[in-house]
């Protein structure tokens, strides 16, 4: 059966390149029946917070990943690890290192300086007991070390690079337990993937190196199975190229949440940051087509660009695929909490309602109904639009036509249209819009126009059509 596992550290927030990591696991567990296991690798105490655990499970949840066992914390199971340790040193694969971390970090400047490779010298390899005994009277601290290879090459067939090799001189000593007595992460790794029978682990790219540890660990410990490794491409700004980080803008996971993304579109997208499926052009899929689509023989090593626009475009369309009465109350509580007292479902429930077709994000259609709830006396007209407002060939020309025809006319959308209006006095609507939508919206684009008249009532209508035309003059 195949078993694989997500294993974020809980150090902060989700980052959305662990999450597309979780997303295929995941996605390579359904599409095989299989089992996928959470594990949260909490060994760093002192960076770890219970509250990351907690928002890890929460925002996977939000993104519509299950897990089939856990979480486990490997917190809690540190005497596993430990045992493992005194196993190793008992069988000489490893050794008690009593080297600060400044000498071996003056060690390793004074070697890099002469023209050798970085990393530890060996210097506590060999030291003798009664050595051993001396240094930890002095109150050295003690970290455990894992004896690497002197000789030969680590190999191992990666599912999406094929083969990996390196030189054993090259991955020196390395720590399995620090000074505190916590374990490291390789040892951990290692334990926890064989105990918990993991057959596949699928991860990113940066992770790659420390498999050859994690390798020689599970061989020191008996292991005779080795899980399939698939490293994923990093996921780089789709402009510079550069790996994804915050100064291109959101990276977290929470932050799509609270800029309105939906979690349909954003597992979408994630997906296809590394994917492709099988059919040519085929872009917008559900949970369900992409568990029916996914493995790893379609997963490339080249590097995959985020693309802001790409995520804005599926996410308008993942919103335009919604029932209406869906969208709806996903809207609702966001826009109670930005209007508060002022909130009106019924209101609310229109402006979505003719938002849905243009619409690019949640937090972009209550931003563009926030004219419906404002008092007359507070409505304003941004700077920047009433700008546009006063550039226009004679608007007040067409403020005094659409005053009168709003004045008047029947109270439906229809009637409301604007371009018989304008095209009376010699004007094409579609140069004075930005205009009108300013008048009535405060912004020079928003929700359909004419629908946002009909919303709005007549009333309020022309007392902001008139506000317009009293400024100008």
């Amino acid at each position: 059966m195949v078993r694989v596992r997500f294993s974020p550290a809980p150090t902060g927030s989700l980052h959305i390149g662990s999450a597309r990591t979780a997303l295929f696991n995941w996605l390579y567990a359904r599409h095989h029946d299989g089992v996928f296991v959470l594990r949260i690798e909490d060994t760093d105490v002192a960076r770890s917070r219970e509250e990351w655990v907690v928002g890890i499970q929460d925002t996977l949840r939000w993104l519509g990943l299950d897990w089939d066992e856990g979480p486990v914390l490997q917190s809690s199971r540190f005497e596993r690890y430990l045992a493992a340790a005194d196993r190793l040193l008992q069988q000489g694969d490893a050794y008690e290192c009593y080297c600060t971390e400044d000498e071996v970090r003056e060690r390793n400047d004074a070697a890099v300086a002469e023209g050798h490779a970085p990393g530890y010298d060996g210097r506590c390899r060999a030291l003798t007991p009664d050595e051993r005994v001396a240094r930890a009277a002095e109150g050295r601290p003690r970290t455990i070390r894992f004896r690497t290879p002197d000789d030969g090459a680590s190999v191992f067939t990666d599912l999406i690079r094929g083969e990996v090799r390196v030189e054993w001189s090259l991955i020196h000593d390395f720590v399995i337990v620090r000074s505190d007595g916590t374990p490291i992460f390789f040892l951990a790794n290692a334990v926890d993937d064989m105990e918990m029978g993991i057959t596949q682990v699928i991860r990113g790219e940066d992770l790659i190196d420390s498999t050859h540890r994690v390798l020689a660990l599970r061989a020191a410990l008996g292991a005779t199975e080795t899980p399939e490794y698939a490293h994923l491409p990093l996921i780089v700004d789709a402009e510079s190229r550069a790996k994804l980080s915050k100064r291109h803008g959101s990276v977290a996971l929470e932050d799509f949440v609270d800029e309105g993304y939906l979690p349909e579109a954003l597992m979408n997208y994630l997906a296809l940051l590394g994917w492709a499926p099988s059919e040519d052009g085929q872009e917008v899929m559900g949970a369900a087509e992409l568990v029916a689509e996914f493995d790893l023989d379609r997963v490339t090593h080249a590097a995959a660009g985020f693309d802001r626009a790409k995520l804005d475009w599926l996410n308008g369309e993942w919103i335009r695929r919604l029932p209406l009465a869906d969208l709806v109350a996903r809207v609702a509580p966001m826009a109670r909490g930005r209007f508060g007292g002022r909130f009106d479902a019924g209101v609310v429930a229109d402006a979505v309602a003719i938002a849905q077709e243009r619409a690019v994000t949640l937090v972009q259609i209550i931003d563009q109904m926030g004219f419906l709830f404002v008092d007359e006396s507070e409505f304003v007209i941004a700077p920047e639009s009433w700008e546009i407002v006063e550039k226009t060939d004679r608007i007040a020309d067409v403020f005094d036509a659409v005053i009168a025809h709003v004045e008047s006319c029947e109270w439906t959308v229809e009637a409301l249209a604007l371009q018989p209006v304008t095209d009376a006095i010699g004007i094409k609507f579609r140069k004075v819009a930005p205009a009108a939508y300013a008048a009535v919206e405060g912004v020079h684009r928003g929700l359909p126009l004419f629908d946002s008249m009909h919303l709005l009532g007549r009333d309020r209508t022309l007392a902001r059509l008139r506000a317009a035309r009293e400024r100008l003059a």
